[in-house]
């Protein structure tokens, strides 16, 4: 056989030519080989609902940046997907900071005197104590490991001052803090070791500073001369500024991970890890050494001696101001300016109790002032908490195809698969040469 025979040659002109295998009788008609194809576009009724993409749609998509991806879980292994609403905690500082300018226009009005002069400075300090006690339970509450010792921890350091302020109140204030901190680390220990919860340990180091407290049998006068109402303003102003920047800090994604990875999830027995462990032991170490501090300053300057007491209603109001403030009792919430705000509006209304003879127990104030933060619990956990999936959708966002199958249909609908073919037996084969097959028969 030739490859140069004509049957074989290329056809140079135009059109389908002529000779060749597709001219040969034998082989019938080219029906269905020439310029007119027997399949048209359109003739099976799914081709309508088959389409490209428009490159358009394909870039509809919001682009996701890398922040987003990292601020999808707060807590990755085990919390809430999504990011924490801060809605809810703007919203009760603004009223924080109304209930707290309404006591003070209240006691304005029954006692201008008290704030004004000497009276505002003592206010000052007052508030500038309980604010440091409101912190470090704050602190804690984030942690989820609440310090319970931080009241008799503040009576425990100003008995201490009260005996050792002729040395110095620097001195004092600092034996007191590394004391505190000693007492703290302890407290860590055993929390973060152990992995039990804040409350329990914290409780018998409450106890421990009362063992501490009861050796003295009496009151104990103040030896130092050490007047804080001079420096209130700066005192008052630089308590609040860290109150402020603590919870700036807490508000970044990462530390409010961290920091708050003991809060019960799942297994609340379930350890959480090394850092976990070694965050929340510093938690409770600078909250006991900030309590030593504030027991100084409520203490310093006042005319009467320092009486003995176990100092669980100082406990009561900083746990309190920090709940009432927006902290979380689960841990890891909170806000930005509530914790100074709640301290402030208690310091107020203590003295305006005062100004009113009332005559109420510090004890009842205290309860009360931890009820009303439990219930500020709920409402942050129910509002401050992320979003479920499907609450607040966008119904008009683009969302993901689904993939395409790997079946015939190519993920179209199987009813609208309709072929006007003829289904065609497979009982018996035919030969493909077969010149009836072609319609060539009777040639």
């Amino acid at each position: 056989m030739a490859y140069d025979e004509p049957a074989y040659r290329r056809r140079d002109t135009g059109g389908t030519g002529t000779g060749g295998l597709r001219e040969d009788s034998r082989f019938g008609s080219d029906t269905g080989f020439g310029t007119t194809p027997a399949y048209q576009t359109g003739s099976f009724p799914v081709a309508s609902e088959f389409r490209e993409p428009d490159a358009m749609e394909l870039t509809q998509r919001r682009a996701v940046s890398q922040a987003e991806l990292d601020d999808v879980f707060d807590d990755p292994s085990h919390g809430d997907p999504g990011r924490d609403r801060v809605a809810v905690h703007v919203i009760w500082e603004i009223l924080l900071l109304v209930a707290a300018g309404a006591i003070g226009f209240l006691l304005y009005r029954e006692d201008p005197d008290a704030v004004r002069g000497a009276a505002l400075d003592e206010l000052l300090v007052l508030a500038a104590g309980l604010g440091l006690l409101a912190v470090g339970a704050s602190l804690t509450l984030r942690a989820g490991a609440p310090n319970l010792a931080i009241g008799p921890i503040a009576v425990g350091a100003a008995l201490h001052f009260a005996e050792q302020g002729d040395r110095g109140v620097l001195f004092a204030a600092t034996e007191a803090a590394v004391a505190a901190g000693v007492v703290g680390l302890l407290m860590a220990m055993v929390v973060g070791i152990f992995h039990v919860p804040g409350w329990a340990v914290t409780l018998a180091g409450a106890l421990a500073a009362m063992v501490f407290i009861q050796q003295r049998s009496g009151p104990v006068n103040l030896q130092g001369d050490y007047d804080p109402s001079s420096q209130a303003l700066y005192l008052f102003g630089g308590i609040a500024a860290v109150s402020v920047l603590g919870g700036l800090i807490g508000m970044i994604t990462p530390v409010r991970r961290s920091v708050g990875r003991f809060r019960p999830v799942s297994d609340p027995a379930h350890r959480r890890g090394g850092l976990a462990a070694v965050l929340t032991g510093g938690a409770l170490v600078v909250s006991s050494s900030l309590a030593a501090v504030g027991g100084v300053l409520l203490v310093a300057g006042q005319d009467a001696p320092v009486v003995p007491s176990p100092g669980l209603d100082w406990t009561a109001f900083a746990i309190g101001a920090a709940l009432l403030g927006g902290t979380s009792a689960f841990g890891r919430r909170g806000g930005v300016f509530g914790t100074i705000l709640a301290a402030v509006l208690v310091t107020l209304f203590l003295r305006y109790e005062d100004a009113m003879d009332w005559d109420m127990s510090q004890l009842a104030i205290a309860g009360g002032v931890l009820l009303a933060g439990v219930v500020v619990t709920r409402i942050v956990e129910t509002y401050g908490r992320p979003r479920a999936r499907d609450e607040g959708r966008d119904e008009e966002e683009w969302t993901e195809p689904d993939p395409p199958s790997t079946g015939w249909n190519g993920g179209r609908r199987d009813d609208s698969w309709a072929t006007p073919l003829p289904t065609q037996s497979t009982a018996a084969r035919t030969d493909p040469w077969d010149s009836d097959r072609w319609g060539t028969s009777g040639r």
